[in-house]
């Protein structure tokens, strides 16, 4: 985007869309400099056992190898992770999973390299393995840490749930099963690294977090956090996979061993799957109860997620679905208790909805159950339970910030997709039905109490008189750079011409926290508005002493220049930076993210992330039609009605909205990693099954703009919650087709099948 109109509210195109589109645009992976080393690790292979011999001599010998690199070669810790320092660099003593790696080669092609890891011989004592976290916390079961299996347990309580369900006149209780589901990312993880002359480190890497990336990497090699920079590039997909470290301590390993020389490595699409995080899986039940009014009453659930073999932000993750677990509804008597358990599988990690597409799914069905049960419209129930600014939520937080659940409901409720559902479901043709369902769902905003959630924003006017913008936040893809360009258009009164945005770069921006949490734009973006505003301040005083008036309220920025609107005079802003000192050219703001002040007991004195302040809500409607011969559902439309606040973008909270819909929609029918004794079965694009273009409707995304007062520009982050409905929605359409309940996603053509061969329950 290199001219043009830029401000809030208006349809602006992605600022990096030319530069994508022509291969301008350069991502991590496309770095190769000269006298390049590739890296790579040489992967255990073996669910749980105990080291014996790492043999790399045969490696070594090979032409072309510049080092092998085992446990003793880690300085430092050997333990990285953003929460819980558990997970090894090189595994030394122990393997937790088949992807944990037990050595690093240095080569100086990829052939080499290949070959090289090939020729080590890994000696590993198979020990006693676990892959179902219910399992793996009974007496007996085989211990993966010294501190157990169990990673955090904990326990939400409000009112009296024991006692409230003898006081309800209907209650259902269902268990839930959902599987790992992989990222699957375009661009799999990688970076490039090198040493500079002075020890230092710099990284070009696909990451969603480069300020956090120094800390994991000083902590596991025992480095100087200031002696290493990561750049952060466009990102070719994310969705969570990318926040934490991937490649980074290792090629920094590779980094300090390759004389100077970069080093790059790639992981393969296999190797992305069997050693990237994944989201996960969970085994839920669930029991609830409601008056005969249809008043939602009292709620007990326990949760149990699999962490695989290291923590992550496994306990984090269990955490927000702990607080999503009775939906975006009142429920005055709740008791959610949750368990994040160490197995021996593949290690669970962030994905976009964070631990609440697990629970979505659970406390939808469980809505529609209770309102079949009653009688009620699923609708009409889910509108007369709905959260409104200050109730408390199913976790005791009151809410006291916008609150938009109820009109998205209403817009449902008036679409031409539900007044004539009836109508469009007697239309299947033979051997065909046809269902509807309806979820509404919401998703925190932010990190959550307990953990600094804050942002430092850099402007600077250049001697020519443009506003360059340091960004500190990766984009990956949800167009949040774009974002910042609209609102400092909005406040510098320019065009995109006149604006330029430096990526992440840890020696040039400032911390502000990971790409995550659906906090990007919020965080970051308030503190862009202030140090606009700042440097319109000083922009205008200096024209007032230029033309040597007191009339300061009396200049705007307009592209280009400062104009005087009394006089009409101009100065032009290439001038006015001349009169800068360079010290003084750049205007720097914080901004810190509100937490709840209403704080419940859980029982823990550590409870990091818990409570969150800020909610975006969603309702969606979809129309399904399954084919009773082979089993396979046709999603046929969507409807999409999401609450975040304003819409900075229309175009970009659209292209959001449909993103995390076509990714609900694979969850749902398709996605699923297969394990067996913690292998991954379909480790690849070949059978790992995603969405294409022939499986995603069209989908109408319909904004409800309310106005966040806390929020830039009174925006609040959407990118998550748009993927916690289309499981629940697809699966009420499949029973309302069918009269089948599928309670384990997804909902394979096969799963369909089996549960007609047994009948309706």
């Amino acid at each position: 985007m290199k001219k043009g109109l830029l401000g809030v509210g208006y349809a602006v195109p992605r600022q990096d869309a030319w530069t994508k589109v022509t291969g301008e645009e350069k991502f991590a992976a496309d770095y190769y400099p000269e006298n390049l080393l590739w890296a790579g690790a040489k992967r255990a292979g073996v669910s749980h056992g105990r080291i014996l011999r790492v043999d790399v001599a045969a490696a070594q010998a090979l032409p072309g190898v510049v080092a092998v690199l085992t446990r003793k070669d880690v300085p430092g810790t050997n333990r990285q992770g953003i929460v819980h320092k558990d997970q090894p660099v090189l595994a030394g003593e122990k393997v937790r999973h088949r992807g944990e790696p037990v050595a690093l080669v240095l080569a100086e092609t990829r052939e080499v390299l290949a070959q090289a890891l090939a020729r080590i011989r890994v000696e590993i004592e198979p020990l006693p393995a676990v892959f179902d976290p219910e399992e793996a916390l009974q007496p007996g079961a085989p211990q993966l840490h010294e501190r157990g299996n169990l990673l955090l347990r904990a326990k939400i309580e409000q009112g009296q749930a024991d006692e409230a369900f003898k006081e309800c006149d209907v209650v259902v209780a269902e268990t839930f099963e959902v599987p790992f589901q992989e990222h699957g990312f375009l661009e799999t993880q990688n970076g490039l690294a090198w040493q500079e002359p002075d020890g230092s480190i710099v990284m070009i890497v696909s990451t969603q977090a480069p300020f956090r990336d120094r800390f994991e990497i000083a902590h596991a090699l025992g480095l100087e956090m200031g002696a290493i920079r990561v750049i952060s590039p466009y990102l070719g997909g994310g969705f969570g996979g990318k926040d934490g470290a991937t490649v980074q301590c290792l090629l920094a390993l590779a980094a300090m061993h390759a004389g100077g020389r970069p080093v790059k490595m790639w992981w393969d699409r296999e190797e992305s799957f069997i050693a990237g995080y994944k989201r996960h899986a969970a085994r839920l039940y669930y029991r609830a109860g409601a008056k005969a009014d249809g008043t939602l009453h009292a709620l007990h659930c326990r949760l149990y997620y699999d962490s695989g073999a290291y923590a992550h932000l496994g306990g984090e993750i269990m955490e927000l679905g702990m607080e999503h677990a009775g939906g975006p509804y009142r429920l005055p008597h709740t008791c959610i208790e949750g368990w994040c358990v160490y197995t021996n599988n593949p290690i669970g990690g962030a994905m976009r909805g964070f631990g609440v597409c697990q629970v979505s799914f659970a406390f939808e069905r469980i809505m529609d159950l209770l309102a079949s049960k009653l009688g009620l419209d699923p609708l009409d129930f889910r509108r007369r339970n709905a959260l409104q600014r200050g109730d408390k939520n199913c976790a005791g937080v009151t809410l006291v910030h916008s609150t938009g659940l109820v009109p998205c409901l209403e817009a449902i409720k008036r679409h031409a997709l539900w007044t004539d559902r009836e109508k469009w479901k007697q239309g299947a043709g033979p051997f065909k039905k046809r269902g509807v369902g309806l979820a509404a769902v919401f998703n925190a905003m932010g990190y959550g109490r307990g953990l600094p959630d804050s942002a430092i924003a850099k402007l600077e006017l250049t001697p020519e008189g443009k506003f360059r913008i340091y960004n500190s936040v990766p984009d990956m893809g949800q167009g949040n750079a774009t974002a910042f360009l609209q609102m400092a258009g909005e406040i510098l009164g320019q065009d995109a011409s006149r604006l330029e945005l430096v990526p992440p770069d840890t020696a040039r921006s400032l911390p502000s926290g990971s790409s995550s949490a659906s906090r990007t734009t919020y965080t970051f973006g308030n503190a862009l508005i202030r140090a606009c505003q700042e440097m319109k301040e000083k922009l205008c005083h200096r024209a007032a002493l230029v033309l040597m008036t007191d009339e300061v309220r009396g200049f705007a920025l307009v592209p280009g220049k400062v104009r005087h609107l009394p006089s009409g005079r101009n100065l032009d802003l290439e001038f006015l930076a001349g009169l800068f000192p360079e010290t003084d050219r750049s205007s720097v703001s914080q901004f810190v993210m509100p937490v709840a002040q209403d704080v419940p007991d859980t029982g823990k004195e550590f409870f990091i992330g818990f409570p969150h302040v800020f909610f975006s809500y969603a309702a969606h409607l979809v129309y399904v039609e399954v084919d009773e011969l082979t089993g396979t559902i046709e999603v046929r439309d969507y409807l999409a009605v999401t609450e975040g606040g304003r819409v900075i973008n229309p175009q970009g909270f659209e292209q959001q909205v449909q993103g995390a819909v076509a990714q609900g929609i694979g969850y749902a029918l398709m996605e699923q990693v297969l394990l067996h004794q913690g292998e991954i079965l379909n480790p690849n694009l070949t059978n790992y099954i995603l969405p294409t273009s022939r499986d995603i409707p069209g989908i109408e995304s319909m904004a409800v703009e309310t106005v966040e007062p806390t929020g830039p520009f009174g925006m609040k982050g959407i990118g998550e919650v748009g993927a916690n409905a289309p499981l629940p929605a697809i699966a009420a359409a499949l029973e309302d087709a069918l009269g089948l309940r599928l309670t384990r996603s997804p909902f394979t053509p096969d799963r369909v099948l089996g549960k007609m061969s047994q009948g309706a329950r």
